[in-house]
């Protein structure tokens, strides 16, 4: 069950990420300003602007599967250095590819890992716990924060755009 709560979901959330990222380039052409304005916008002076969520988001996905099948060490490092919307697509892309690296095989252990971070000073959490109470509400808190800041600078996405295409069935 991790394995579909990360791996999947994760990669169908940055389509729709990247997807809103296109949508954003098209509004900026349209109105006639240079989109890397939206890339440096935030929705307050204490929050990171739309470039750095971006990267947050992806590197929740990629160092979340990455500590929860204890591969951190063989996780690709990025430098965080994007300052162009294609750039930004490409980390996308990359994190995309890593994460499709991973099979569900490989989090068998993944709810029992003993999982810590520098930050925490000697702190743990289960595996289950780390994704449950940080991997998961991080992950879309930095894609909801990137979503929020271009419907605030007046990009026109929604829920649908957020949610990206369903799995309906007929009744």
């Amino acid at each position: 069950m991790i394995y579909q709560l990360t791996v999947p979901q994760f990669s169908k959330m940055l389509d729709n990420l990247s997807a809103i990222l296109q949508k954003a380039a098209a509004y900026a052409d349209s109105k006639k300003f240079d989109v890397t304005v939206l890339l440096n916008s935030r929705l307050a002076p204490d929050q990171f602007a739309l470039i750095r969520q971006v990267q947050i988001t992806c590197d929740t996905a990629k160092l979340g599967v990455a500590r929860l099948t204890g591969t951190v060490d063989q996780a690709p490092k990025n430098a965080d250095d994007e300052t162009t919307l294609e750039q930004l697509q490409q980390r996308i892309r990359d994190t995309q590819a890593y994460l499709a690296t991973f099979s569900a095989a490989d989090f068998a252990n993944a709810a029992t890992q003993v999982i810590t971070q520098p930050r925490w000073e000697g702190k743990t959490l289960s595996g289950e716990e780390f994704l449950l109470q940080h991997v998961i509400p991080n992950f879309y808190f930095h894609l909801t924060t990137t979503y929020a800041i271009l419907r605030h600078n007046g990009v026109e996405v929604g829920k649908k755009d957020y949610l990206g295409p369903m799995p309906y069935r007929a009744a």
